[in-house]
């Protein structure tokens, strides 16, 4: 029996009787007077799968070169199976890793690069035979044993690397911007064949990436890393829909920001932003307590989020006026372009359904309605 189990929202909880699979203890990497990891602590539990997620030199990429025994810390214990690996080399630790460029043998064949790490164990022939046949059968490439790497197409060497990888039995994979090589269609198709093993295996997987979208399509939790530090360590919902920072918030995808004065209407319990000429926003998220009523206060939303219409008369006069300068056509969606007074610049997104994305078009007067659930105050 697994001892992940889902939720009802969806996202796998470990069971109250399981252990992590890895525990990241307050690691902490400096290279001469450059710290590029500080303090981070993480545990991943069997059968999950977490992405290391931020933009570059953020740390990610070295927190996994430690974790894979490449690199020492400076502080910090990893704990992998309740046994802990800090000092031990790489060839020590039951982990498999998938690198960016494959690292396929180009001498051998897909047959002697899949039966690597068996091998290397000492395992028989007859064994290796197994784990071969078992692991090309897992990534459906039964046929192609004889075959080598420049025989083979990107998406095909990507699927050797995961077979060898998993024909050396590791507790646990450890994926370096492995899907970055690909082109786009590919690596969408990649990426939900990578899930879906993982998933059907059970096996714990860190997937270190840059990309917002790769991150939020297969991970159960992303842990968001910047400067060196853990930002946030949240569900794909939590870190989208419920950033900790403004940081988080634009990092994990289009984002507006809106600044203004908080007001209070006590009587109905509602706090709204003034944001000058205008107009005012309401919010249905309370802000941070140490914020206080006529204190200036930036919020976030969503582009997906806000609305556009001509008039604020069906919106109890909640909402922002400006002009549109701009609309750009992305197919199922467009993009609206609205510049508020004080230069303040908005993203709209419009869905393409017929008639309504061509109610609106460049300079003409709007107003901006945001859905006040989805408008966070993030005080900075």
């Amino acid at each position: 029996m697994s001892v992940v189990e889902m939720n009802v929202s969806g996202q796998r909880n470990p069971r109250a009787d399981a252990k992590p699979v890895l525990e990241l203890q307050g690691l902490s990497k400096s290279f001469g007077a450059m710290n590029v990891v500080k303090d981070v602590s993480l545990d991943v539990w069997p059968g999950e799968f977490v992405s290391l997620l931020g933009p570059s030199g953020c740390g990610k990429t070295t927190t996994l070169r430690m974790i894979a025994g490449f690199i020492p810390p400076n502080e910090g214990r990893i704990i992998l199976g309740g046994k802990d690996i800090t000092e031990a080399p790489s060839y020590r630790r039951d982990v498999g890793l998938l690198f960016q460029s494959y690292a396929l043998f180009p001498h051998m064949t897909v047959r002697g690069n899949v039966g690597f790490g068996p091998k290397m164990r000492g395992a028989t022939s007859s064994v290796i035979a197994d784990k071969v046949r078992w692991a090309l059968s897992l990534v459906k490439l039964e046929g192609y044993e004889d075959r080598r790497p420049n025989e083979l197409s990107g998406g095909q060497q990507q699927r050797v690397a995961i077979a060898r990888v998993l024909a050396g039995g590791a507790s646990m994979l450890l994926l370096d911007e492995a899907f970055s090589n690909l082109d786009a269609k590919l690596r969408g198709r990649m990426q939900e064949e990578v899930r879906e093993l993982q998933l059907r295996l059970g096996i714990a997987t860190v997937l270190v990436t840059h990309d917002q979208e790769e991150a939020l399509a297969m991970s159960d939790r992303i842990v968001i890393m910047n400067g060196g530090k853990v930002e946030q360590i949240g569900t794909p919902k939590q870190v989208y829909s419920a950033p900790s920072s403004l940081f988080v918030a634009d990092f994990m995808g289009r984002c507006n920001r809106i600044e203004g004065t908080l007001r209070q209407d006590r009587r109905a319990k509602t706090w709204y932003l003034d944001c000058g000429a205008s107009g005012t926003i309401k919010l249905e998220t309370i802000p941070h307590p140490d914020v206080r009523e006529g204190e200036e206060c930036p919020v976030f939303v969503r582009p997906e989020h806000l609305s556009l219409t001509q008039s604020l008369e069906n919106h109890e006069g909640e909402g922002l006026k400006g002009r549109i300068d701009r609309v750009v056509y992305l197919g199922s969606r467009s993009v609206a372009y609205v510049t508020l007074e004080g230069n303040i610049r908005l993203q709209v997104h419009l869905p393409n359904k017929p008639g309504l994305s061509d109610e609106f078009s460049i300079d003409q007067p709007v107003v901006v309605v945001p859905l006040p659930s989805a408008v966070t105050p993030l005080p900075e």
